[in-house]
């Protein structure tokens, strides 16, 4: 009814890709483009003037989006100084990080300072270009949300899928070099 009508969908298909990226704490391309377009579509509905994009969008500013991608670059300063683990904070702490940030990025931006100080010397500008990533992100945020809401769990799936992306451009284009 909602393609064919143009309405917006149902709220049980984002609560549904939500419980399922939860369940697998993988945030694929298929699901980020189902929230994309539940949230778009729901926006021009009701009249708001705001676009999810395709690709990252660094000037963003929604308090999900901002936490997922900080989550995303937690993720990666972990991998980069730790390759070899077989949990990370993602099989942890997705869950919680994506319902209620307060609780968990604390701990995790204490984790995280550990992890910068395992960079080896030959990876300094890695470090780098990191630390200002994460510098740039919480700077957006006055603060971590206490809880959010199904669409800001949406926005935070997306928002970490964007930047998870961005690595992996960053790494293809390095690779060219």
């Amino acid at each position: 009814q909602s393609i064919l009508k143009g309405t917006p969908y149902p709220v049980s298909l984002l609560q549904q890709c939500i419980r399922r990226i939860r369940a697998e704490q993988k945030v694929t391309r298929e699901r980020a483009a189902i929230l994309k377009a539940y949230i778009n579509r729901y926006n021009r509905f009701h009249g708001i003037n705001e676009e999810v994009t395709v690709a990252l969008d660094r000037n963003c500013k929604n308090k999900g989006y901002l936490v997922g991608r900080l989550f995303a670059v937690l993720e990666k300063v972990q991998q980069d100084t730790h390759p070899r683990l077989n949990a990370t904070i993602t099989d942890r702490y997705y869950g919680a990080a994506s319902t209620n940030p307060v609780t968990v990025f604390p701990q995790l931006l204490k984790l995280n300072q550990h992890h910068l100080s395992n960079y080896e010397k030959e990876k300094q500008g890695l470090k780098t270009v990191r630390e200002k990533e994460l510098g740039e992100i919480i700077n957006d945020l006055d603060a971590f949300p206490a809880h959010l809401t199904l669409e800001e769990q949406a926005r935070f799936a997306i928002g970490y899928y964007h930047e998870k992306q961005s690595f992996e451009k960053n790494n293809k284009s390095e690779g060219e070099i």
